[in-house]
Order: structure tokens, then C-alpha cells, then sequence
């Protein structure tokens, strides 16, 4: 079997680490197609913007990691101490052009990712005064209630039984949307800090007690949706879930009026309590 001489060795060390973290790249690159994000352009009128920051924002880094490991590369290469040079190495106190360099082009890098990231929250964040429809999502330890404010209907949230088997899902609290309508959402929270997320809208914003904020979006594609409280909340923190429907303006207009038929008229308060008890009928607000 034919052996390398250690200068060949030597020689290809450069090559193996190339081909070595091109591999390791690609992996990562195959498991972030893998993984993904939990949507796609299009559910809602914000998650084709929120992709395209995400995916560019990576774009950058890794053209900056390549970028790196060359510049590295090639010092260990170029630089590196050959067999029998025993001379030091020139000695240089400072080069000017170069250290400007170091502070010019990471302050531009981050300007360029600064104003992109800042235009797009804004884009996410801004609030329209004529929403198609008014919302209120209440959190509370460890259920929803949606107050449709437009329609004088509620529906009061049960904390999920979280027991792995099948058909959990329908027992959740859910939240109808109609489908290309700009929807806002008022959150507030009944007790302590939690957050209002929807991974599929590639959203999600804190819930603190005695604050009011609001959240808009239009959804437009139709489906089933799944949400959740991000913010560590207490003992049941992981069973605080809900589902998110966006179905035709006629199929939520029904809905609307099934809560209505049902007695759900009107709007839950915040002084609603975390230990309602679903087999009575809790006090509200008549709108």
C-alpha cells in the first residue's frame, strides 16, 4: 500500500480542511431544509417578508463565515513555519489600512442588517385604524378566551388535558379568523406574563397584565393552525394551547351565531378567573 511522505501530508491538510467544513456546511444546510420554518410565503399577508428576512440573514452570515475561514486558511498556509526557517518573523507594530478596514466593514455589515430588519418589524408591527374585524385574545393560567367584539360573542377557554392520546386537539380553545380580512387582536393578560403565538404566522407577542397591545394581520389561506403561550407561565405552561381557524367569511359568520345561540353573548372581563369552572356559566360583559 502506497504511503504519503510528510511533506505531502503537509500539503493537503489545507485541501481536507476545506473539503472538511464544506461538509459540515452542507449538513447544516440540509438540516436547517429539514427542520424549516414552520410556514411558508403566503399564510399570512406578513410571513413572505419575515422568510425572506430569515433566509437572507443567513445568506449574509454564511458568505461572511466562508469569507472568514478562507482569510484563515490562507494565513495557516501562506504563513505557516517551514522546515528549517528558524528566522523571526517580521515584526509589524501596526497596519493602519487593514485595522480601518476590520471597523469599516462590520459597521456597514451591520448597517445594512440594522435598517432591513427595522424596516420589516415595522412593516410586521404597524397598525391599520380601520381592521376588517376587532378581536380580543385574553390569556390566562392556562386557557384562552376570545372576545369577537364586532359580533357580541365570546368563547370562554378550558385548560387542555394534555394526555398523548389522539383527539386532545378538539378540546382545545379556538380561534376562528376569517380568511382575507385584516384581522387585529387585542391581547391582555387575566394574571401573569404570557405570549400570544402562532408559529405558522411566524409571529408572537407578550402578554403583560395591565397592558394592552395589538397585533394585525390578514390570514389567506384557509386551514387549521396551531397556538401557543411562549412565555414560561407557570405549572401548566405546555398545556396552554389552542387552535386557529381560518375559514370563509360565511362558515365564521355561523360560528358566530352558534355562540350566540349557545348563550355566549357579549364579552368575557378581565376579572375573569384562571379557576373558572366550565359547568357554570361565568359573569360577563353585555356589549
Amino acid at each position: 500500500m502506497a504511503t504519503l511522505s510528510p511533506v505531502a501530508l503537509r500539503r493537503l491538510r489545507p485541501a481536507v480542511l476545506v473539503v472538511g467544513a464544506s461538509s459540515l456546511l452542507a449538513g447544516c444546510a440540509g438540516q436547517a431544509e429539514a427542520n424549516g420554518l414552520p410556514s411558508q410565503p403566503g399564510v399570512t399577508n406578513h410571513t413572505g417578508r419575515i422568510i425572506d428576512l430569515w433566509n437572507y440573514s443567513w445568506l449574509a452570515a454564511i458568505v461572511v463565515g466562508l469569507i472568514t475561514l478562507a482569510l484563515i486558511l490562507w494565513a495557516i498556509t501562506v504563513y505557516r513555519k517551514r522546515k528549517g526557517d528558524e528566522k523571526l518573523p517580521v515584526q509589524t507594530r501596526a497596519n493602519v489600512p487593514l485595522e480601518l478596514m476590520y471597523v469599516v466593514v462590520p459597521l456597514l455589515m451591520i448597517a445594512v442588517l440594522f435598517r432591513w430588519t427595522a424596516t420589516d418589524i415595522a412593516a410586521v408591527k404597524e397598525v391599520s385604524d380601520n381592521p376588517d374585524v376587532h378581536i380580543q385574545a385574553i390569556g390566562k393560567q392556562w386557557a384562552w378566551d376570545f372576545n369577537y367584539l364586532d359580533d357580541d360573542a365570546y368563547s370562554a377557554g378550558v385548560q387542555a388535558k394534555l394526555t398523548g392520546e389522539a383527539g386532545v386537539e378538539k378540546t382545545l380553545p379556538t380561534l376562528y379568523l376569517p380568511v382575507n380580512e385584516l384581522v387585529d387582536i387585542q391581547l391582555n393578560s387575566r394574571d401573569v406574563i404570557h405570549s400570544f403565538w402562532i408559529p405558522a404566522f411566524l409571529f408572537k407577542q407578550d402578554m403583560i397584565p395591565g397592558r394592552t397591545t395589538h397585533i394585525q394581520f390578514v390570514p389567506q389561506q384557509l386551514g387549521t393552525y396551531q397556538g401557543k403561550c411562549a412565555e414560561l407561565c407557570g405549572e401548566y405552561h405546555s398545556s396552554m394551547l389552542f387552535n386557529v381557524k381560518v375559514v370563509p367569511r360565511e362558515e365564521y359568520e355561523a360560528y358566530m351565531q352558534s355562540l350566540r345561540d349557545a348563550g355566549q353573548s357579549g364579552s368575557i372581563g378581565l376579572e375573569y378567573s384562571r379557576l373558572q369552572d366550565p359547568e357554570v356559566q361565568p359573569a360577563r360583559e353585555e356589549g
